[in-house]
């Protein structure tokens, strides 16, 4: 009798063990999701931007290191979607245009 009742108890535990796991994983990543999507938008008049020749349309940067084709959504810093805002390394706690550049465009290694 006591034997089952271990068992009983090890189940209990274990379902437990796996509820608070699966609610700990859920609540851990819906609130990066929330903000990713919340995140503010560069200006081309920030200092930062400035500073990197930041601009929203790769087509009309007259940087000279700007290549044609050169745009934030293949730059190995960009983590965003090929069309819209993503976040970019280099500018923590913002996002940038996928079709912006930057004088730091580095181009994504396959």
């Amino acid at each position: 009798m006591s034997q089952e009742k271990d068992i009983e108890s090890r189940r209990r535990f274990l379902k437990a063990a796996a509820g608070t796991a699966a609610a700990a994983v859920a609540i851990g990543t819906l609130p990066r999701f929330a903000r990713a999507a919340d995140l503010p938008h560069v200006a081309e008049s920030d200092p930062t931007a400035k500073a990197l020749g930041y601009v929203e349309d790769a087509g009309s940067s007259k940087d000279a290191k700007h290549k044609p084709g050169d745009t934030c959504a293949n730059c190995q810093f960009y983590s965003g979607g090929p069309s819209g805002y993503g976040p970019c390394q280099l500018f923590p706690g913002k996002s940038v245009n996928a079709k912006g550049w930057c004088v730091s465009h580095s181009p994504k290694k396959a």
